[in-house]
């Protein structure tokens, strides 16, 4: 896990030491162990790194006869291609040196690899260089143009802090995340940045791109015969995957929660390894909402595991929002970043790496809202039909035009009703909200996630079966639940279970008028929303509909201090919310 950043470089660009420098700087906390610089008449390449695999002689860039690469992430089939190519020079025991040399016979390397990555390589022979990113999007990489060339980087502020591109930002893309949450589609809140799509390689020649493919995640599988053969091969395809995403050099952990996917996680990894399992769990010190701490210990005991308990408290969330806010320069406004930045900070203390059960819902159809759409017409309801803004008078236009990334993402013709729901979020909410916060919340802290239901093999497999072994009898993940029942019961997978909450609209609302007054005179709220109406709905953030409006406009007012200004984040919520 890393950070990575460049140029694909116009005829006679040449970019100052300065420039390569600034962009080392501003992705240092993605890779302390490290850095790199290659420069070449085609490119300028930089790269930070966080040591996981072949801590002695890992560091990039990589070189091969005619091509250098850098990249970020972890090429988990590693040693699988290193075996089907025995007769290569390897120089270095890197994961990520296998691609290097695919790449000398063919520039799009992604169908060949098992992973989660950005890659950026440096082809002398074809005079190009290649930008790829995994097909779920697990990785990040953003691009722009710029006077030099094609730069490129790991996260959008680095391009920002080298003076590669303006601080600019697209008001309307700020209105679609607050209604939705979360920004969708190649275009950024940044006008001057683009994302890499999940799954995109992208072809540079001279600074432009001469061409673009695009991988989609899931590949044709061969269905299971009845429910038994179903769980036989579940078995089967998770352990592989888990085992996996252990490889690793240095100390791993996981992220625990009370639910079906991280005990799914947990049960594997207490068979695959014969050291206890590290566990990490979080709670709130309040009784708004649910604690899943116990629920979690009960499923670490069952296995064995060591399992610590993460209290996070109003005033450490008060003390450190402007900094967890600040680690989402491509902003998603999911409250889950609070544990989940906790959680890292924690975790960076006994680990580098841990495992979590990001992509299971998505996998196995475990949402609710999969199976409401799946209904027959006219008792079928469409995901996402209404902002989170819609019918509260808060915003000044809050009009349709943030529908239009989410129409782009519906647009699929193939499968069942169940399965183009479950595709509509792989597309959009997956890379754009959960991975987006996995990736930026424990990056902040030099941790790598990793996702072993985001795997090609497992969804190969989840995406064979028949909807009834997805959702059946009012529960989605339904062999999931299955396989967990017979080898983790302790976990209660059939029972009724509240989804994972964080007392955000409680905290919240203890603070309303002083934080609504605040909110409402922040510069960026003022010109997307109403003052009044943002004082109101603050003095009712008890109210649930009210409370997610709150959270959403005080995550825009701190995150724009940040993004928006440039300024540092020094301070409490009511420090910056005060700084003028």
């Amino acid at each position: 896990m890393c950070g990575i950043a460049g140029i694909a470089l116009k005829p006679g660009a040449r970019v100052g030491p300065e420039i390569l420098a600034a962009l080392v700087r501003a992705l240092a906390h993605r890779g302390p162990d490290g850095s790199g610089v290659h420069v070449s008449e085609r490119a300028a390449l930089v790269q930070t790194r966080l040591a996981i695999i072949d801590l002695a002689t890992g560091d990039q860039p990589l070189f091969g006869a005619d091509a250098a690469l850098i990249g970020n992430g972890e090429i988990y089939n590693n040693l699988e291609l290193r075996a089907e190519m025995a007769d290569r020079p390897f120089r270095t025991g890197s994961d990520c040196e296998p691609p290097l040399f695919l790449a000398r016979a063919e520039p799009d390397v992604t169908p060949r690899l098992r992973g989660m990555f950005s890659l950026a390589i440096d082809d002398a022979m074809r005079g190009t260089v290649t930008l790829a990113r995994d097909p779920f999007g697990i990785k990040p990489l953003y691009t722009a143009q710029t006077s030099f060339g094609a730069a490129f980087a790991s996260e959008p502020q680095a391009l920002i802090e080298a003076g590669l591109v303006a601080r600019m930002i697209d008001a309307e893309k700020l209105v679609e995340l607050l209604q939705l949450q979360f920004v969708t589609g190649s275009a950024t809140v940044f006008s001057e940045i683009t994302r890499l799509l999940p799954g995109e390689t992208l072809t540079l020649r001279e600074g432009a791109i001469e061409r673009r493919l695009r991988h989609d995640p899931i590949e044709p599988g061969e269905a299971p015969r009845d429910e038994d053969a179903a769980i036989a091969a579940l078995d089967r395809v998770l352990e592989d995957s888990v085992e996996m995403h252990q490889r690793s050099d240095v100390p791993y952990g996981m992220f625990l929660s009370g639910g079906i996917d991280s005990a799914t996680i947990l049960a594997l990894m207490a068979r695959l390894n014969d050291a206890k399992v590290l566990a990490f769990t979080a709670g709130f010190d309040s009784s708004s909402v649910a604690d899943e701490r116990d629920t979690a210990e009960t499923s670490a005991r069952a296995v064995g595991a060591r399992h610590e308990r993460i209290e996070i408290g109003e005033a450490m969330m008060w003390r450190h929002l402007p900094e967890i806010v600040g680690c989402m320069d491509d902003p998603a406004a999911d409250y889950a970043i609070i544990p989940s930045w906790f959680l890292a900070r924690r975790a960076r203390e006994a680990v580098k790496v841990v495992l979590s059960g990001e992509g299971g819902d998505e996998m196995f159809a475990g949402y609710g809202r999969y199976r409401v759409a799946a209904r027959p017409w006219p008792f079928a309801k469409r995901m996402r039909a209404r902002g989170g803004f819609d019918g509260l008078d808060v915003l000044r236009d809050g009009g349709a035009v943030w529908r239009a990334g989410l129409d782009r993402a519906r647009n699929v013709t193939h499968g069942s009703k169940l399965v183009r729901a479950q595709r509509e979020d792989i597309a959009e909410w997956l890379p754009n909200d959960l991975l987006l916060k996995l990736d930026r919340c424990l990056m902040a802290h030099g941790v790598e996630g990793r996702t072993p239901f985001l795997d090609r093999e497992v969804a190969r497999f989840a995406f064979s079966l028949p909807d009834g072994l997805r959702a059946r009898r009012g529960f989605g993940k339904y062999v999931l639940r299955k396989w967990l029942e017979k080898n983790l019961p302790e976990a209660r997978p059939f029972a009724r279970k509240q989804g994972f909450d964080v007392p955000v609209a409680a905290w919240i609302a203890a603070q309303g008028s002083r934080l609504g007054e605040l909110v409402a005179r922040a510069p960026i709220v003022e010109q997307l929303a109403k003052p009044e109406r943002v004082r109101a709905i603050f003095a009712r953030a008890d109210d649930r509909r009210a409370g997610v409006a709150c959270w959403r406009l005080l995550f825009l007012a701190l995150w724009y201090a940040r993004h928006g200004f440039g300024r540092a984040v020094d301070g409490d919520v009511f420090d910056v919310l005060t700084e003028r």
